[in-house]
């Protein structure tokens, strides 16, 4: 009977293991060197999954080098949750479907043309078509806008009066009757006091802020100025007192008796 050399890792801080056993012995069998319920751990090689009790280290031999030593890692077991991760995934796929984008514009169709430039085309297309009833509609506005100044000036149309010169139109002026020159050099009363007065108010609110700020402007100017000039005088006083102390000639040399 062949013995087998067997690494066995144990988890940390535990030491690994160097068995030597025969190479019939299952897994079941191995001299653990702590007392572990096998409930609770499995055995894995470096490259396998959990494997079954009843395995033997004969079937875990290397088959091209049937002499190497075989490597066993003891993995504790962990304990399950309470489910519910399929709906967590479930409930993510759904927000991730409802942040999906809807702009397809810059994708292309089987001729090659982007979606955005065929809906561009399109709004194009609808505009010329719906552009004779917005010129209408315009046209209407702008007409009824007149109509609307002319009644507020007691000006009536021509067509308007039908030729009754003498019913009820004839009270009214014609288009051709009215003087523009005369009602360009009409005066009109503006009679809003409260308007007018805080019109005024703003005005001399804005009038006294600029001379103040003027004022402010003119304090400091002066302010500096002065400054500045009895900095420069004290400078030539200094320089003045350097020149008088230079020109001061030396004093008399003293004679010895």
């Amino acid at each position: 009977m062949s013995l087998q050399t067997v690494f066995l890792h144990l988890p940390t801080p535990l030491p690994s293991v160097q068995l030597s056993l025969p190479s019939t012995t299952p897994l079941s069998s191995l001299p653990l060197p702590i007392n572990l319920n096998p409930s609770t751990y499995y055995l894995r090689t470096t490259t396998s999954s959990p494997l079954p009790s009843a395995t033997t280290l004969n079937s875990l031999r290397h088959v091209d080098s049937p002499s190497h030593p075989i490597s066993l890692h003891l993995c504790p077991r962990l304990a399950g949750g309470k489910g519910g991760f399929g709906s967590q995934l479930r409930a993510a796929g759904g927000r991730m479907s409802t942040a999906k984008a809807t702009n397809v514009d810059s994708c292309r169709d089987l001729s090659g043309r982007r979606l955005g430039t065929i809906k561009e085309a399109q709004r194009q297309a609808d505009l010329l078509e719906s552009e004779p009833a917005l010129r209408a509609q315009a046209q209407a506005a702008e007409k009824s806008k007149l109509e609307a100044l002319e009644r507020k000036l007691g000006i009536t149309p021509a067509d308007s009066l039908g030729g009754d010169n003498n019913g009820e139109g004839s009270s009214k002026r014609r288009v051709e009757d009215v003087d523009l020159e005369e009602l360009a050099r009409k005066k009109h009363k503006f009679e809003d006091n409260k308007f007018l007065e805080e019109s005024r108010e703003i005005n001399e609110n804005v009038r006294a802020a600029v001379s103040k700020a003027l004022l402010l402007k003119k304090k400091k100017k002066a302010t500096a100025s002065a400054g500045s000039t009895e900095m420069v005088k004290k400078v030539d006083q200094v320089k003045k007192a350097e020149k008088d102390k230079l020109a001061m000639p030396p004093p008399p040399a003293a004679t010895v008796a």
